[in-house]
C-alpha cells in the first residue's frame, strides 16, 4: 500500500509533484485500497479531495508531521496543520452512514467502510477544538437502525458523559438521523450534562463535493464548546461552506433527499448557527438546558411494536386495522390538515382504543398543529379515543410513543405523557412566522 511504503500517516501535510509537473499540496487522508491500483488521497485547501495514482508521483515532500499539540491560548493554526486542543475532550461514536462511507469502486455504490477513527483522522481541523476519542459502536446504513440500537447508543452516551467527556458526537446516516435524535432526547429528558450531537453527510467523505468534513468540524465545535446541554443534529445551514445549523433533536426533519442543507427545524427555530472555520456559535433560541447544570440521567427503553401510518384517500383504515390485528402496541397516524381521517378510520380508531391500543394523531402537513376541535370529523375522532399531539412532528410522535409504551401501557397515562412536553417536542401556542425554506430566517412571536 502506498502510505505504508512511503511511511506517511493520515493527517500529515505533504507536497506532491506528479510526472506531468502538476504540484498538489494538502492533508493525507486514510489510504483507500482501490481496485487494481494504489492511490494517495489528499484533502486540498479548497476543501476538495483528490486521489493521486502512485505510479504518477515524481516526488513527495512532507511539510508538517501532524504531531504538534496546540497550547492553551495559542492562536488557531494555518489550515492544514494537525493541532490538538487539550481544552476539552469529546467522544465520537461511530454508527455508520454516508459520513462514514466511501465509494465501492467496483460497483459505484456507497458503502459504510470508513470507521470512526479514520473519519476523525481525515478531518484534522476538528482537533483544534477538542481532543477526540473514537469508538465504533456499529457500522450500518441508517435505514437499518432499530429501536434496540437507539437504546445501545443511549447507553454509550450515558457512559461517556459519566466518565467526564465534555460532549459526544454521533456519526450517523442522515435518512433516519431525526428518529435517533428524538429517541436520545426522550432517553435523556430527565437530565443531560453536556451536548450530544448527531452528524451526518449527504455525500460520502471521498467525493470531491463531500460535506462530511464541514459537518464533522461543526459537530465537534458544538460538542466541545456550546453552552447548551441538548441533543442536536448539526448539518449544513446552506449549500455553501459558511455555517451549519444546530437543530433540536425533537424538532428536526430531513427535508431534501440530496441537498447539503437538507435539514430543517420544524415549527421552531434552530438552536444555533455554527461557524466551524471561525470557531463561533451564534445562539438563535435562548431557551435551552445549560451545560453542566444537570447530571446525566438515562431513562431508556423503546417498544418496537409501534407503527407510523400516513392517512390517504382510499383504504387507509384497512392498514390501521391490520396493525391492530397484528398485535401492535401503538399507532401514530399522520392525518390531513388538522389531523383528520375518514369515517371508516374513525371506526378502527375506536376499536383500537377499546382494545388498549393508543392511536396518536399528527399532521402530514409538516408545519402547523393538530386541532381536532374545529370540524365535526375531529370531534368524532376525539370521541373515538384519538390522541392529538399538537405541533409535534410525526416522526417524533412515533419515537415518543415507542418510548412511552416501553414505560406504560395504561391508556390514560399514555395520553398524559404524549401530550406533556418532555424535550421541547411540543411548542407553546403562539404566532410563528416561517420565511421561505432555504433562507432560515425565523421570527417567533411576530
Amino acid at each position: 500500500m502506498v502510505l505504508a511504503g512511503l511511511d506517511l500517516k493520515p493527517g500529515e501535510r505533504v507536497r506532491i509533484e506528479r510526472d506531468d509537473g502538476l504540484v498538489l499540496e494538502g492533508i493525507v487522508l486514510p489510504g483507500y485500497e482501490l481496485e487494481g491500483s494504489d492511490h494517495i488521497v489528499l484533502k486540498l485547501d479548497n476543501g476538495y479531495n483528490v486521489g493521486i495514482k502512485a505510479s504518477r508521483i515524481k516526488s513527495i515532500e512532507r511539510i508538517a508531521s501532524g504531531e504538534r499539540i496546540r497550547k492553551p491560548g495559542e492562536p488557531a493554526p494555518l489550515a492544514g496543520e494537525l493541532v490538538v486542543s487539550e481544552e476539552s475532550r469529546i467522544l465520537v461514536i461511530g454508527t455508520g452512514g454516508t459520513i462514514a462511507s466511501r465509494i465501492d469502486y467496483e460497483t459505484g455504490a456507497v458503502k459504510p467502510q470508513l470507521d470512526a477513527e479514520e473519519l476523525a483522522q481525515a478531518v484534522p481541523e476538528a482537533f483544534r477544538y477538542s481532543s477526540i476519542d473514537v469508538e465504533e459502536l456499529f457500522n450500518i446504513l441508517s435505514e437499518n437502525m432499530k429501536p434496540s440500537q437507539w437504546e445501545k447508543i443511549a447507553e454509550k452516551v450515558c457512559e461517556a458523559l459519566r466518565k467526564g467527556y465534555d460532549g459526544v458526537v454521533i456519526a450517523h446516516g442522515t435518512d433516519t438521523m431525526g428518529y435517533t435524535a428524538a429517541a436520545l432526547s426522550f432517553a435523556f429528558h430527565k437530565g443531560l450534562s453536556a451536548p450530544v450531537v448527531l452528524v451526518g453527510s449527504q455525500r460520502s467523505s471521498d467525493r470531491p463535493s463531500s460535506d462530511a468534513a464541514f459537518n464533522f468540524v461543526s459537530a465537534v465545535l458544538v460538542a466541545s464548546r456550546a453552552p447548551f446541554a441538548e441533543v442536536t443534529v448539526v448539518m449544513h445551514g446552506e449549500t455553501g461552506d459558511t455555517y451549519a445549523l444546530a437543530h433540536r433533536g425533537t424538532r428536526v426533519r430531513k427535508m431534501h433527499s440530496s441537498r447539503r442543507d437538507a435539514f430543517q427545524s420544524i415549527n421552531a427555530p434552530p438552536l444555533a448557527k455554527v461557524y466551524p472555520w471561525r470557531g463561533e456559535i451564534e445562539i438563535l433560541d435562548k431557551r435551552y438546558r445549560r451545560r453542566g447544570a444537570e447530571e446525566t440521567i438515562l431513562d431508556n427503553g423503546f417498544d418496537d411494536k409501534v407503527a407510523l401510518v400516513k392517512f390517504f384517500p382510499g383504504r387507509a383504515s384497512e392498514l390501521i386495522e391490520m396493525l391492530v390485528d397484528a398485535g401492535y402496541h401503538g399507532i401514530v397516524v399522520e392525518g390531513t390538515g388538522f389531523g383528520h381521517v375518514d369515517d371508516e378510520s374513525i371506526r378502527v380508531i375506536r376499536r383500537a382504543t377499546r382494545s388498549g391500543v393508543p392511536v396518536v394523531i399528527a399532521t402530514q402537513t409538516v408545519f402547523g398543529r393538530v386541532n381536532l376541535n374545529v370540524y365535526s370529523t375531529g370531534r368524532k375522532m376525539l370521541e373515538a379515543g384519538a390522541i392529538p399531539v399538537d405541533d409535534m412532528i410525526a416522526e417524533t410522535a412515533y419515537v415518543k410513543l415507542s418510548w412511552v409504551l416501553a414505560h406504560t401501557r395504561d391508556l390514560e397515562e399514555v395520553k398524559r405523557l404524549m401530550q406533556t412536553p418532555l424535550a421541547y417536542e411540543i411548542g407553546e401556542r403562539q404566532s410563528l412566522r416561517l420565511y421561505p425554506r432555504w433562507d432560515h430566517s425565523y421570527k417567533v412571536g411576530v
